[in-house]
């Protein structure tokens, strides 16, 4: 009988990403209290024990995610905000990002907006420092279109106004969820005419 060959090890960067991928999949359908680590360390193909050689605990672990995740939605949004064009080229494009981002990755826009009801006092701490971090973030990348509309980027109605637009366009893609037949691109036609028009008209 010939010798098995041992699977090569996986090296700590690859087994991380692995444990983060399946945990944003697992948190996302299941929530905080429904997801065990056995079961992260299931979907991940890798022990428990080697689960906990990289996160300590199932929170810190969730954590991770959410950072992670967060980064990547500033990374693709903020690319298109800080883009070629004039302010309603930009403003377009932005909305067409935050739309394909839901499309592509439904999960890390599940966990970072829908879910919030882990009911444990460091991770809201947490995801409430996420977000305004985010509403922060955005805010100075639009600081410049914000002055445009005779708003100071540092007044606090500023954030407010980016808070508007980042809730307002993530309940357009929980709207999708349940009706995703609708195309993007009439998504983003239907937010603009709203954020960049307004509901009045000329004759107003």
């Amino acid at each position: 009988m010939a010798n098995r060959v041992p699977k090569p090890r996986l090296r700590a960067p690859v087994r991380k990403a692995l444990i983060m991928a399946a945990a944003l999949k697992v948190f996302a359908e299941k929530g905080y209290h429904g997801t065990s680590l056995g079961e992260i360390a299931a979907a991940a193909g890798v022990a428990r024990t080697v689960l906990y050689d990289h996160f300590p605990s199932k929170r810190v672990l969730l954590l991770a995610v959410m950072q992670e995740e967060n980064a990547a939605l500033i990374e693709h949004v903020g690319a298109r905000i800080a883009g070629a064009g004039s302010a309603e080229d930009r403003m377009r494009s932005t909305i067409d990002a935050y739309f394909s981002f839901a499309e592509s990755r439904p999960e890390a826009r599940r966990l970072l907006f829908d879910r919030a009801d882990e009911d444990d006092p460091e991770i809201r701490v947490v995801r409430q420092g996420i977000r305004e971090s985010r509403t922060h973030t955005v805010t100075a990348l639009l600081a410049d279109d914000i002055r445009m509309v005779g708003v100071a980027p540092g007044e606090p109605i500023a954030e407010a106004m980016v808070e508007l637009i980042i809730t307002g366009l993530d309940g357009v893609a929980q709207w999708w969820e349940r009706f995703p037949e609708m195309p993007r691109s009439a998504l983003v036609e239907g937010a603009m005419r709203l954020l960049w028009t307004g509901l009045g008209t000329k004759d107003d």
